[in-house]
């Protein structure tokens, strides 16, 4: 059991099983309530051990941002969508992944698709990348020509087989409350129903594949889908609590920093964690740039925000905590500090491992 006596050294990344689980749970049964795929993105945790927690709890397939990642998780996932536009130059990764599980790839333009009939060794399933309005990547959802072009020369290949329609509204992350999520959600799956409307006379087995943590943590509406693939529920931070996706106790993840300098004059703790554990993904309130708040610990791990404390600023290994005298006189160096993570996917990324509150080593990719 997690105790506050637990030896903290460095930066740690500490994982709430319990909360892990429910937020796994929560998002499970909403789809079973929707009669909805679930393909769970799992580029937050990036971890074998975390996802057999999904396992358990009835998950079968997933998702990833990369063919390294898919490659990491084949070991013991059978079916894994990339949702990431496919990059030719991996065609080995790719041909290796095909022959021992089921691959489904992203496509958002016709040279793919003709590099495949040139390389491709086995078969994959693939999406075609939607833009729904994100505008990162993906095919205009009106540009009916482009896609019949592709879906036309991919008709030529029997190795790659069309399973329907992918989009992403990462455009939700910029609402600010669930009325607006509610309202890019519902944008979106218009888009979606058009297209899909349009094309399933002709491939009536096609499906619609979405998932943003906001959308899914927040909608009732999912009319015309039939997949979802949110990723950052697993753990949430403090931009989905910031939107609306989630309450601050449904957080799952903290970060232990050590306490390696007091400025009192300037109302300053200095700690051990920098960019290079939380990454400099930042979020703003009250026109104060804030990496990160500091939560009360506990004896089975951590509590409440602390009012008004919170992360001013990273550089490499230093973070900077902006705070009280009082709550300075209250620490000490040696101590360490529960911070919540602005960006809990990148947080993870920065880091070697998780640990949880019963001591427990999470290794991951």
């Amino acid at each position: 059991m997690w105790s506050n006596t637990m030896q903290i050294s460095q930066p740690t990344l500490l994982v709430d099983e319990k909360k892990c689980k429910e937020n796994i749970c929560r998002m499970l049964k909403k789809a079973e309530s929707h009669k909805l795929i679930f393909r769970p993105h799992f580029k937050t945790h990036q971890s074998l051990e975390i996802g057999k927690w999904f396992k358990e709890l009835g998950t079968n397939k997933i998702t990833v941002s990369s063919l390294k990642m898919a490659e990491y998780f084949s070991e013991q996932w059978e079916d894994i969508t990339v949702a990431f536009p496919l990059n030719i130059l991996e065609i080995n990764t790719i041909n290796e992944l095909a022959k021992k599980i089921t691959l489904n790839v992203c496509i958002e333009n016709i040279e793919s698709i003709q590099f495949l009939k040139k390389s491709l060794k086995h078969k994959i399933n693939f999406f075609l990348k939607v833009d729904i309005g994100y505008h990162r990547t993906g095919i205009n959802a009106i540009n009916d020509n482009l896609i019949n072009s592709i879906l036309k020369e991919a008709e030529k290949n029997p190795l790659i087989n069309f399973l329907g329609f992918l989009g992403h509204a990462g455009h939700t992350y910029k609402s600010r409350n669930k009325k607006e999520i509610n309202k890019e959600h519902n944008r979106s799956l218009k888009i979606m129903r058009n297209l899909k409307k349009r094309f399933i006379k002709k491939f009536p087995k096609i499906i619609v594949s979405v998932g943003d943590t906001p959308s899914c943590s927040v909608a009732e509406n999912f009319l015309g889908v039939d997949e979802i693939r949110p990723g950052n529920f697993v753990f949430y931070d403090l931009t989905q609590n910031m939107i609306g996706s989630n309450n601050i106790s449904q957080v799952a993840v903290a970060m232990a920093c050590p306490i390696v300098a007091l400025h009192k004059d300037r109302q300053e703790i200095v700690v051990y964690g920098g960019g290079i554990h939380f990454s400099k993904d930042k979020m703003v309130e009250k026109n104060k740039d804030i990496y990160g708040k500091i939560v009360k610990r506990k004896k089975n791990g951590w509590g409440d925000l602390i009012p008004g404390i919170y992360v001013k600023s990273l550089s490499q290994e230093h973070g900077i905590i902006s705070c009280t005298k009082s709550f300075i006189e209250h620490h000490k160096i040696g101590d360490y500090l529960m911070i919540l993570p602005v960006h809990s996917c990148m947080a993870v990324d920065a880091m070697q491992n998780l640990l949880t509150l019963d001591g427990k080593l999470l290794s991951k990719l």
